[in-house]
């Protein structure tokens, strides 16, 4: 037996949650364990459990592409110049007084 059609539009659809479900409802994130605790506090990785993914052998032949083109450089930094990089307060000293001096 299934409802009438009046009814049907009156029940609201909502994600399952632990607030909608009876007690003892454990949704979970769907992530498994990758082995198991020792009596000493430790954990052993069990290599069976562990996800791998296989490479397909004719990826170079594909003719899928990825989103961001293969041609394009990786964005440089901003202290290229400076031995210590961003580590160094100097950058810092030098936009602080031009900023600064823009102000009095």
């Amino acid at each position: 037996m299934q409802p009438t059609q009046c009814l049907m539009k009156r029940v609201a659809r909502h994600a399952l949650s632990t607030k909608k479900a009876n007690k003892g409802f454990y949704k979970g994130t769907g992530s498994g364990s990758t082995g198991r605790h020792t009596q000493h506090g430790g954990y052993i990785i069990e290599w069976d459990k562990v996800r791998t993914y296989v490479v397909p052998p004719n990826l170079k032949e594909c003719k899928l592409t990825p989103f961001v083109t293969k041609k394009i450089l990786p964005p440089r930094g901003r202290f290229e110049n400076d031995p210590k990089g961003a580590f160094s307060g100097e950058a810092y000293l030098r936009k602080w007084k031009d900023i600064s001096d823009g102000m009095t």
